[in-house]
């Protein structure tokens, strides 16, 4: 169990998609993605592992959730800036989280 003060440490917030590109030098298949955080956190980059599932239309102008206080990681060419959330089904592939509606980009889940 974390309490709730742990809980928010994590800086989950708002983004939307605004491009998608492929990632060949990533060991497992990944896309490269910019992600618009709003005014106070600005675009950042981060891999996701979604090509099983998502085409990289299917991503774009999505609203996605995002922790953006991770340090950024590097993979293979790419600095990973934050972490693009998602669910893991038994076969491995990931369902990206989204938001239920739009709402403004770098929001706060609270």
């Amino acid at each position: 169990m974390i309490t709730w003060e742990e809980f928010e440490k994590v800086d989950l917030r708002t983004g939307t998609i605004i491009q998608v590109d492929d990632f060949p030098k990533a060991k497992k298949p990944s896309y490269k993605l910019l992600i618009d955080l709003g005014p106070e956190l600005g675009i950042k980059k981060s891999s996701a592992q979604l090509t099983k599932l998502y085409a990289k239309e299917d991503l774009l102008g999505k609203q996605v959730i995002c922790v953006t206080n991770f340090p950024p990681r590097q993979i293979a060419d790419f600095m990973s800036e934050v972490l693009t959330t998602g669910f893991i089904l038994p076969d491995g592939e990931v369902v990206v989280a989204v938001t239920e509606r739009k709402i403004a980009n770098g929001m706060k889940l609270a």
